[in-house]
C-alpha cells in the first residue's frame, strides 16, 4: 500500500546522501530567487494583500512584504509567487514543479516552530520526494486527463514536509496524508492565467492545514490517497506499480532539472542544444530543423507569438532569439516588441518544428542548414547527467541575475552556514 509506505518513509527517513541534500540546497536558493524576482507579479500581490487585510498570528514571513502573517497564508503567498515567474525547478518523471508546492510548506511551519535550518531542508528533501513519487504513482493519465500535478501530487508533498516537522510517527503522517487527499486540487485549465501559480500556493497551504488539523486531533479516513472513492481512483491515477521502488534509497529528486532559460521547461533541450554548437551568423542560416517529442507540440509550439508571453512557448522564437544573440535567460527579453522585430520575424519563419515518438520528452534534436549548403547538427537531453559544480555555478548565475550579485551571495551565505529558516524567512521579506 502507498500510504503505509510513504507513511514509514516520512516518519523514519534514512539519511539522504550529500549530494541530494546538497542538491536541495541548491534547489532552495533557485526557489528564492524566484519568488523574490516574482514578487511584483499580480498573482503575488493579489495573495498578498488579501492574506495581509485578513491578518492574525504571525508566524511566517511572505515574499515582497515585512511582518508576519499565519503559517497556512504564508505557504499560500509564497506558492503562488514562487512559481508566478514559472522559472521555478520541475521533475519531468512527477510531471510537476516540486519545489513551489514544498519549500513554502516546510518554511511557514518551520518558522512557526523554530525548527532548525537541518530539521527544515531535511523535511523539504521529505516533501519534494513523497511528491515526486506520488506524481508518478499517478502518472501520466492524471496530468493528461486535465489535473495539474504541482498542485495535486504537489499537496502530498508539503503534507509530509509538514508532518516531519511536526514530528509525527507512521500513523499521525497517514493522517496527514488522507485528509490531504481531500485538499488537493489544481486544473490544467488554469494554465495561462493567475490560476496556475495559485494551484501551487493551494498545495502548499493546502499541505500546512492538513498537518495542523491532525496535530490538533483531527481524525480523518488514513487511506484516502488509495483508497476506494479515494483520490487516485477519482483522479484517473493509474496506481503504476513501482512508483516506490527504492523509496529511501534511491533518491528520485536527485533528477530534478533546474531551468536556466525564462520560458517553458520544453523549449530547454533546444536551447541547450543551441548553446552547445558553433553557432553561425543569423543572415547565413537558411532553415533550421527541431524534432521534439509530440507532447510539446500543443504546449508550446506556438509559430508566430505577438506577445512576450507567447514568445515564452514557442520553438520557432526562441531559436530565433538564440540565434541573433538575444538571452533566453533574461526575463525582459520576452517581449511583445520583441515578437514584432522584423529580422526575428523573418529568421522564425525559416525554423520548422517536428513530432517523433522516438525522441524523449526530454531531448530535443536540431539540424541546421546554411545558404552556401553547410548542415550543423546538435542535440541534448534534459536528463543527461551535468557535473553539480556546473549546477551551482549556473543556479548562482541565474539567482544573481535575478534579484542581483550581492543579495544572491548573502543568500548562499545563509543557506551554506545552515539554512536557519528565520534567517531565510527575514531574507524574502526583503
Amino acid at each position: 500500500m502507498i500510504t503505509q509506505s510513504l507513511a514509514d518513509f516520512i516518519a523514519n527517513p534514512p539519511a539522504a546522501p550529500h549530494a541530494t541534500r546538497h542538491m536541495m540546497a541548491l534547489s532552495l536558493l533557485d526557489w528564492v530567487a524566484c519568488g523574490m524576482a516574482g514578487a511584483g507579479e499580480p498573482v503575488s500581490r493579489i495573495t498578498r494583500d488579501m492574506v495581509s487585510e485578513e491578518g492574525g498570528a504571525a508566524q511566517g514571513h511572505m515574499f515582497g512584504a515585512s511582518g508576519k502573517v499565519p503559517a497556512r497564508a504564508a505557504a499560500l503567498v509564497n506558492g503562488a509567487t514562487s512559481h508566478a515567474l514559472d522559472y521555478d525547478d520541475t521533475h519531468f518523471a512527477h510531471i510537476g514543479h516540486p519545489s513551489v508546492a514544498v519549500l513554502p510548506a516546510a518554511l511557514a511551519l518551520a518558522e512557526k516552530l523554530g525548527a532548525s535550518g537541518e530539521d527544515f531542508l531535511r523535511s523539504a528533501l521529505i516533501g519534494v520526494e513523497t511528491s515526486i513519487r506520488v506524481g508518478v504513482w499517478l502518472g501520466r493519465d492524471h496530468y493528461q486527463t486535465g489535473f495539474h500535478q504541482t498542485g495535486t501530487a504537489g499537496a502530498f508533498g508539503a503534507a509530509a514536509a509538514a508532518a516531519h516537522l511536526l514530528g509525527f510517527d507512521a500513523a499521525k503522517v497517514a493522517a496527514t496524508l488522507g485528509l490531504a487527499a481531500t485538499r488537493a486540487s489544481g486544473l490544467k485549465s488554469q494554465f495561462g492565467t493567475m490560476g496556475k501559480p495559485y494551484n501551487a500556493g493551494l498545495a502548499a497551504a493546502n499541505g500546512v492545514e492538513a498537518a495542523l488539523l491532525v496535530a490538533k486531533g483531527f481524525e480523518p479516513n488514513p487511506m484516502a490517497l488509495e483508497a476506494a472513492q479515494g483520490f487516485g481512483p477519482t483522479h484517473a491515477g493509474q496506481a503504476l506499480e513501482g512508483a516506490l521502488d527504492g523509496l529511501g534509497e534511491d533518491w528520485l529528486f536527485d533528477s530534478i532539472s533546474h531551468k536556466f532559460h525564462a520560458c517553458c521547461h520544453g523549449l530547454h533541450a533546444t536551447l541547450e542544444a543551441l548553446a552547445g554548437m558553433n553557432r553561425p551568423a543569423p543572415e547565413d542560416v537558411e532553415r533550421v530543423a527541431i524534432t521534439t517529442h509530440p507532447r510539446w507540440m500543443n504546449v508550446c509550439n506556438q509559430p508566430d507569438p505577438i506577445t512576450g508571453l507567447g514568445a515564452k512557448f514557442s520553438y520557432r522564437m526562441v531559436a530565433a532569439m538564440s540565434l541573433t544573440g538575444h538571452s533566453t535567460a533574461a526575463l525582459d527579453s520576452y517581449s511583445d516588441t520583441l515578437c514584432a522585430d522584423p529580422a526575428l520575424v523573418a529568421l522564425r519563419q525559416r525554423v520548422e518544428v517536428t513530432p517523433d515518438e522516438s525522441v524523449s520528452e526530454t531531448e530535443a534534436q536540431l539540424r541546421l542548414t546554411l545558404k552556401d549548403g553547410t548542415v550543423l547538427t546538435a542535440e541534448h537531453d534534459l536528463n543527461a547527467p551535468m557535473a553539480m559544480s556546473d549546477r551551482e555555478a549556473r543556479l548562482k548565475g541565474k539567482a544573481a541575475a535575478l534579484i542581483g550579485p550581492g543579495k544572491a551571495q548573502a543568500l548562499w551565505d545563509i543557506i551554506e552556514v545552515g539554512a536557519n529558516p528565520r534567517e531565510i524567512g527575514s531574507f524574502i521579506a526583503g
